[in-house]
């Protein structure tokens, strides 16, 4: 079956809230909580029937909510499969179920986890973490229903403990806990399973404000258009990135050319006259211009120069500052990482003032921060506990008027209208020197080709992601632009694929 993309909707991630708001709409439809239990319990079962063929015995953990009820009823389609499945609960809500306390978890095959779901609003503790611990000791592979208890369906934090499972059922949509981390590394396979919720029971519980989203195709992919309609080399856009003195001009080659091979058109690197030598020796594809102080407005007269990464081994002070203002107050689009964000640490407000003042429907600033950077710029929301990285990315986006990618393994793109996406794209390799070069020179590139900036944010960071997932073990930062061709061939088809 070909998965259609283009309709964000099918990535749209559902807070708990959402979720059960829809539930009772389905109720309010006559869609009884019985059948929606039933649908869900039979979920779970065919889903450890196909994956775990020989566990014959079975521990279920039963909870005092719907999860319990949904483990119930697994249990009973369990044993119609001529499986055993024995009841270990929280309340004493059928004969049959004994109290966790007696629990040993070497005595099954597989353990099933109905204990607590994503709208968990309390602490894992007590008998609960002390039976889950007992699980994940076992050995035994786990299965949680909705997501594995402990974990906070809203923003992935551990709620006390939570065990590390192997499959997670969970139905309709998948929440920000299933991509978020820690909760992301507790929930194995995740597995999205339908229950009978109509779409007008789902729209209507949906937030019309504020979507969070998985960040895959579905989501951008209607915006990335490839360069089989360009007639120019400029229809694809001409990026620019500033270089560092003689010493430090790696990073900005890095990141040109990974703006090159992302898609731009042409990519220039701005250099000051100590470096030019330097950067000419290793240059042949990308273009090279003297960049002093008082040249960037006479090289700006060039309208064609339409998207800039600025901070790459820069180096940090006022001319990265000034630099960076005259891109915003020139009305080009500007990447703005490493050196240029801890440049404006203490004069945040400036920068924010100019994106506001250059920005028309789209914003023309992209934030690239690592969490230190973060903290450099948005000192009070990086040590503000209660927020999620969702919800830190968010604010720090309104509050800049910028599209804000908040760097890490799940790295958020948040939007300043309130959009943000969870990249799950990546391996543990991209944790090395010089990879947020290259991403920043990917996010030129689609800006470059005039793509949305939220969606050019969210489609360089899938990119990146891939292109790390097609080296594999052993990456370094120089290997990613040569992998960036077989991403753009996953692109392309599934483009074609879409098409058709």
């Amino acid at each position: 079956m070909i998965r259609r993309y283009g309709d964000p909707d099918q990535c749209r991630l559902w807070t708990p809230g959402e979720m059960q708001r829809a539930d009772q709409n389905a109720l309010r439809e006559g869609i009884s909580l019985r059948s929606l239990v039933d649908e869900a319990g039979r979920a779970v079962a065919a889903e450890i029937s196909s994956r775990f063929p020989n566990a014959k015995r079975v521990a279920v953990l039963v909870g005092p909510g719907n999860n319990g009820r949904d483990a119930l009823v697994a249990a009973r389609y369990l044993r119609e499969e001529k499986r055993s499945a024995d009841l270990f609960g929280t309340a004493n809500r059928h004969d049959e179920i004994a109290p966790l306390q007696v629990f040993h978890g070497g005595k099954y095959d597989l353990v099933l986890d109905g204990l607590w779901g994503a709208g968990l609003s309390r602490d894992v503790e007590g008998d609960a973490e002390d039976v889950l611990r007992k699980a994940e000791d076992s050995g035994r592979p786990i299965v949680s229903i909705d997501i594995p208890s402990g974990v906070d369906g809203g923003n992935g934090q551990i709620r006390g403990y939570a065990p590390k499972v192997d499959l997670t059922v969970t139905f309709v949509r998948r929440k920000p806990g299933h991509c978020l981390l820690p909760g992301r590394d507790h929930c194995g396979t995740i597995v999205v399973a339908p229950i009978g919720l109509s779409e007008t029971a789902m729209k209507e519980a949906a937030e019309p404000f504020e979507p969070v989203f998985a960040n895959e195709p579905s989501l951008w992919l209607h915006h990335a258009a490839t360069p089989l309609t360009a007639h120019h080399k400029y229809d694809r856009g001409h990026a620019v990135v500033f270089s560092g003195g003689m010493s430090r001009t790696g990073a900005a080659r890095l990141a040109a050319l990974s703006a090159l091979r992302g898609g731009a058109g042409l990519v220039t690197v701005f250099s000051p006259a100590s470096a030019l030598l330097v950067n000419a020796q290793h240059l042949t594809g990308i273009m090279l211009k003297r960049c002093e102080d008082g040249d960037l407005d006479v090289l700006l007269e060039d309208k064609r120069l339409n998207a800039f990464v600025l901070g790459p081994g820069f180096g940090i002070g006022d001319r990265a500052k000034a630099m960076a203002l005259t891109v915003l107050k020139a009305g080009r689009r500007l990447v703005l990482d490493a050196d240029g964000l801890t440049s404006f640490r203490d004069h945040a407000s400036r920068l924010f003032e100019a994106a506001r003042q250059c920005s028309d429907s789209e914003p023309q600033l992209v934030l690239t921060p690592h969490d230190g950077e973060f903290a450099r710029l948005f000192p009070d929301l990086a040590g503000d506990l209660r927020l999620s990285k969702v919800d830190r990315a968010r604010h720090a986006s309104r509050r800049s008027n910028a599209i804000v990618v908040l760097k890490g393994a799940d790295t958020v793109i948040a939007a300043p209208d309130g959009r943000a996406a969870i990249n799950a794209t990546g391996t543990p390799w991209l944790a090395t020197a010089g990879t947020g070069d290259v991403l920043a020179g990917l996010v030129a590139a689609q800006l470059a080709q005039k793509r949305p900036s939220f969606e050019a944010a969210c489609l360089a960071v899938w990119m990146h992601g891939k292109a790390a997932e097609h080296f594999g073990p052993g990456l370094i930062s120089e290997d990613l632009p040569h992998c960036l061709p077989a991403v753009h061939r996953e692109i392309v088809s599934l483009a074609m694929d879409n098409a058709h």
